[in-house]
């Protein structure tokens, strides 16, 4: 399926901002809530349509089960029959979580936590992840390899940024200073919240205000909270991109060309696994891959994604 959208989404800005600022999906969840091993909590959004297939999907950085881009592919799921399980990471949910750390890009302890709650009501179950998400469920499969629960049978992965390090210094460029803002007003403003919580965490209210790029944040807070040296360590050890040689199953990955979240390196060689498929149209922004105005009709990442589980 080629990725051949009109004009005006040919500008990899105008398709990434599209579908958060101009779609309006609604959608009604049932949330059911898991407790953690550490004494955490995540929360989980269900769409039944009394399938026995489960698509369980993981947003990205600061994203939700709101987020524009799940609530548009979960309808599209639901009315193909699927279940649906929409992830808020620790944190995302619309609650503070309970623990200093929270979630970040290769938690896939949290991944398996997920799985072992629901894997028992399903016979086949589908990954999607989407950014961060994408590099998590990515990273999940590389770490299980062989040994994956084999109802798990194929992995999505959209607009991954499979070099952390790569991804971060490209967000950081001016031409990306919109986006960069936007993250880091969300994360320093949870960060205040966590604070205020664990106030003997070692920070202040004026190291948050310091903090102007993402290395900045996970140098001082994602790096410190789970237990890595420093941000560039974090995105070494959690980088997707070295995990791709041990998939087991099928992956599909969609990383456009002009997405500007992602460096050079973030578009890894397919032919070093069998299991591995990436496709880089030249068009696509990121998470975008818009191809209509009209809501109906801007089905184009949806209908690709339905292909690659039921044809593929």
């Amino acid at each position: 399926m080629l990725y051949q959208p009109p004009f005006i989404f040919k500008s990899g800005h105008f398709n990434t901002i599209f579908r958060t600022l101009f779609t309006f999906p609604k959608l009604e969840y049932n949330r059911k809530r898991i407790n953690t091993p550490d004494n955490d909590f995540i929360d989980l959004d269900f769409i039944y349509t009394g399938s026995n297939k489960l698509i369980i999907i993981v947003h990205g950085l600061e994203g939700s089960s709101f987020s524009k881009y799940v609530l548009s592919n979960t309808l599209t799921f639901k009315s193909n029959h699927y279940d649906v399980c929409a992830v808020n990471l620790r944190g995302c949910g619309g609650e503070p979580n309970m623990l200093y750390s929270s979630y970040h890009s290769g938690k896939t302890e949290d991944l398996d936590i997920i799985i072992n709650n629901i894997e028992n009501n399903y016979e086949e179950i589908f990954l999607i992840g989407y950014s961060l998400g994408g590099n998590l469920v990515t990273k999940y499969g590389g770490e299980k390899a062989g040994s994956i629960n084999s109802k798990i049978k194929k992995i999505i992965a959209v607009s991954t940024p499979v070099d952390l390090m790569d991804s971060a210094y490209e967000l950081s460029k001016y031409k990306n200073y919109f986006y960069n803002q936007l993250f880091l007003k969300s994360l320093k403003n949870k960060l205040r919240l966590k604070l205020e919580k664990f106030p003997e965490c070692g920070i202040s209210i004026r190291d948050i205000s310091k903090i102007s790029s993402l290395k900045q944040f996970d140098d001082i807070y994602t790096s410190v909270a789970h237990g890595f040296d420093d941000a560039i360590d974090y995105w070494i050890k959690n980088s997707s991109k070295q995990f791709i040689p041990y998939i087991k199953i099928p992956i599909l990955m969609l990383n456009a060309l002009d997405d500007p979240f992602l460096g050079k390196k973030c578009y890894p060689e397919s032919e070093k696994n069998k299991y591995f498929t990436l496709e880089t149209p030249k068009f696509g922004g990121h998470v975008g891959f818009n191809i209509a105005f009209d809501s109906k009709k801007n089905k184009w990442l949806e209908k690709r994604i339905l292909f690659f589980i039921e044809k593929e």
